[in-house]
């Protein structure tokens, strides 16, 4: 089957320009809206008029929870939300049972996603044994070729010698260390930041600095080292300082931040399950400094820390509720509306780098171009669509969303992975 794309306004070389987009083969070829004559093989031609076509969102956090804990998602669900919210690549926490620290462990869910997966999703190994941050390395060798990087996303590695011992493994491996960092000696508390929300209800918070000074730790041992490193879900002032540092010094660190770090902060917190996630909201100094460094580019990219839970999990208010949040879904028009809509803080190819093309210049990820004979990894947006985010309309079994209820702009139309379509809007 061949698919035509007409008339849509193209994110090729950073910009856009109309034109005509055919589909063949799972792969693109890029022609001008005026070349002529239909080519004689297409079964399928849709009107792109006013829509704009990227190269397909890649999120290189989130949480698929298979196998082990299907009641909270599976690869299926969560590639499908992952395609409902414009993704065409993602890769997978090994918050997992079997976590994925052998290969024997790693090919039951390699086995799920070859069979259940309808995007590209490529999972992580883990850095310990037992992915808790303290025990000895996995079997990061036998891992490599099939991982995009390691990490124990969850758990923070909890000594110095053990992650110097585990970058100096992945850079023999020629693998990033991708790091949750969280050292738990520091931590001070639980449930939410150690702000304003969090004094006025009496709470013993989570501080600040037990993010940054993991994050100061591991950049030292990445420029002793010279171990490519990737700091997950960056959510401090001070994080987003020391690695602005460690650039400008030649270290091979990058990081993301997830849309409700951007969005949102402690002020915005309401006693409910849903605003209830790890890193916590932070303060609104902390918010603007993440904005900064997304626009400087010290935050490299936006990845949505996808975490799905039961509601029974979600249903125990703020402070007693599990950690995670349902993110795939709402990312885009968030974003879209809150940064360039209505802040205009950057324009709409800038939130397209950070969600699509710089998570693949980073982790290496298949698609991201849109010129003849790449992958057919595409994301068809609609600018002009107004709705209400409803998580009863959500793919995923995870339904907890601090945008419960957000009046956005800018919806997802298409998607189409490997030049198959996985998602299409259609009018209710």
């Amino acid at each position: 089957m061949s698919i035509l794309l007409t008339n849509g306004m193209i994110l090729t070389a950073g910009t856009f320009r109309k034109s005509d987009l055919l589909v063949r083969d799972g792969k693109v070829f890029v022609f001008g809206t005026d070349s002529g004559a239909v080519p004689a093989d297409v079964t399928r031609t849709v009107d792109c008029s006013g829509k704009y076509i990227s190269p397909g969102f890649a999120d290189v956090h989130v949480h698929f929870r298979e196998p082990g804990f299907s009641y909270k998602e599976t690869i299926r669900t969560g590639s499908l939300a992952a395609a409902h919210g414009g993704y065409t690549a993602v890769c997978t926490m090994p918050n997992l049972k079997p976590a994925p620290s052998t290969l024997a462990n790693l090919k039951v869910q390699l086995d799920i996603i070859e069979k259940d997966a309808c995007i590209r999703v490529i999972p992580y190994g883990t850095i310990t044994e037992n992915q808790d941050g303290r025990s000895r390395l996995s079997d990061m060798e036998a891992l490599a070729p099939y991982v995009c990087a390691f990490t124990d996303d969850g758990k923070g590695v909890q000594t110095r010698d053990l992650m110097e011992e585990a970058m100096k493994k992945a850079h023999e491996l020629g693998k990033i260390i991708v790091a949750h960092c969280e050292d738990e000696s520091l931590l001070g508390g639980t449930a939410i930041h150690d702000g304003e929300y969090a004094h006025r209800i009496g709470h013993l918070g989570i501080t600040s600095e037990s993010e940054w000074r993991q994050v100061e730790r591991d950049v030292e041992l990445a420029a002793k080292t010279g171990c490519a490193y990737h700091v997950c879900h960056v959510s401090t002032k001070e994080s987003v300082d020391i690695i602005r540092q460690a650039k400008a010094s030649g270290v091979d660190v990058t990081c993301e931040t997830g849309p409700h770090y951007l969005v949102l902060c402690d002020q915005d917190l309401q006693p409910h399950g849903r605003f209830k996630m790890n890193p916590p909201l932070r303060s609104s100094a902390d918010r603007d400094a993440l904005l900064e460094g997304l626009l400087d580019g010290t935050v490299d990219m936006i990845a949505t820390d996808h975490a799905p839970h039961s509601e029974e999990e979600k249903s125990r208010g703020l402070l007693d509720s599990a950690f995670g949040i349902t993110g795939l879904e709402a990312s885009f028009p968030v974003l879209y509306e809150r940064l360039v809509l209505d802040q205009k803080l950057m324009s709409l190819e800038t939130l397209l780098d950070r969600m699509a093309l710089a998570p693949r210049r980073r982790f290496d990820l298949p698609g991201g171009l849109i010129a003849d004979g790449e992958p057919a990894d595409l994301t068809v947006i609609d600018p002009n669509r107004v709705f209400t985010i409803n998580p009863e309309h959500f793919l995923s079994m995870g339904h907890a969303t601090p945008f419960e209820g957000w009046k956005v702009q800018g919806g997802i139309d298409m998607t189409l992975s490997d030049g198959n379509i996985v998602w299409e809007y259609t009018e209710d």
